[in-house]
């Protein structure tokens, strides 16, 4: 064997065993997402995460292995989630919604693995964080907070004579008693009566749904609201059928048959949350001083279809300094639907 082939064989071998070192010495997370409830808005941030996680692992060389849970509003479900994932000793836990976030939040107080929540509307008020700017523990994350003054603008320019709004959520979610409260004190101060139905599930979604068409009311607003979302394709068409239009806080109601949603981009919001974990976990950012992002509210998304039903013009929306963006969408269950 001579000089050139022995040379090269013996750097075929250094080069093999460091591709091996690399591949030993390569850095695994591992990250648990733990999704509320199975609907198109929390899909889409889930989905968002694990795009983003992929091309960040590439990007900083680290693999986010990725383990994926629904509670289907189940908050037994979700706790033995949360008891799974401490168990296993994850790295980072992500939950999808405020109800999830909550019961991570509690599992984690001894462990302090980092939770960095999604779609969480108000994180000061269910406790999640003392504060936005400093969430003080392990716990840290994006809200999607919603403008509700926002949506009152939408309802009145549609209709400049409205003179009763129906309130439809669940008392279930931390998430709509804000906007609730406040979708009542603009209400009041515009002498626009307002009636109130709530519901836990489905069956009582409905319910409430019939009884504020019994009501008489003209518009019926629910903020970024699960319990009422997993419902929405049963009582969009009691709605329409009724001439009431439905405004709500996410995108996902509008496809799924609601005259209007109204908030932020949650792919976006997917994405910014795959970055704070990696920030977490590879760059060792501190979870209780890494603020809470909050991410631009502005996109109104109307259900074309509904608004033909309804007869309703939504053109004034595009020149509405609340409006970032007018999307349209159809009825669809998913918004993969569409893409097919």
């Amino acid at each position: 064997m001579n000089r050139n082939m022995t040379t090269a064989i013996l750097t075929a071998a250094v080069s093999a065993a460091l591709a091996l070192t690399a591949s030993a010495e390569e850095t695994t997370f591992d990250v648990g997402i733990v999704k509320f409830v199975d609907d198109a808005s929390l899909n889409q941030i889930e989905q968002a995460i694990m795009d983003e996680l992929d091309v960040l692992g590439e990007e900083m060389g680290v693999t986010f292995n990725v383990t994926n849970y629904d509670g289907a509003a189940d908050a037994t479900l979700l706790s033995q989630f949360a008891s799974e994932l401490v168990g296993n000793e994850v790295d980072a836990i992500v939950p999808i919604a405020t109800p999830a976030a909550v019961i991570m939040q509690s599992a984690t107080e001894d462990s302090q693995i980092p939770v960095i929540f999604s779609a969480i509307s108000d994180p000061e008020t269910a406790g999640l964080v003392e504060s936005n700017d400093t969430p003080g523990s392990n716990v840290t994350g994006t809200s999607d907070a919603l403008n509700t003054d926002a949506i009152f603008e939408l309802i009145t320019a549609a209709d400049e004579d409205i003179s009763k709004i129906g309130l439809l959520y669940s008392t279930s979610e931390d998430s709509s008693k804000k906007p609730v409260e406040r979708m009542k004190e603009l209400c009041e101060e515009a002498g626009i009566e307002v009636v109130e139905k709530t519901g836990t599930n489905s069956e009582e979604v409905i319910q409430a749904a019939q009884a504020l068409i019994g009501e008489g009311v003209e518009a019926v607003f629910t903020p970024t609201d699960n319990t009422i979302m997993t419902a929405e394709l049963a009582i969009y068409e009691s709605f329409i059928e009724a001439g009431i239009p439905h405004y709500c806080g996410a995108d996902s109601f509008a496809l799924n048959g609601a005259f209007l949603g109204y908030g932020v981009n949650y792919v976006d919001l997917g994405t910014a949350t795959a970055d704070m974990v990696a920030d977490i976990l590879v760059n060792g950012a501190d979870p209780a001083e890494t603020p809470v992002q909050m991410l631009d509210n502005g996109i109104a998304t109307v259900n074309t279809e509904t608004a033909e039903a309804l007869g309703l013009d939504y053109s004034m929306f595009a020149d509405m300094d609340v409006c970032a963006d007018v999307v349209e969408t159809v009825t669809a269950l998913s918004f993969d639907d569409l893409e097919e």
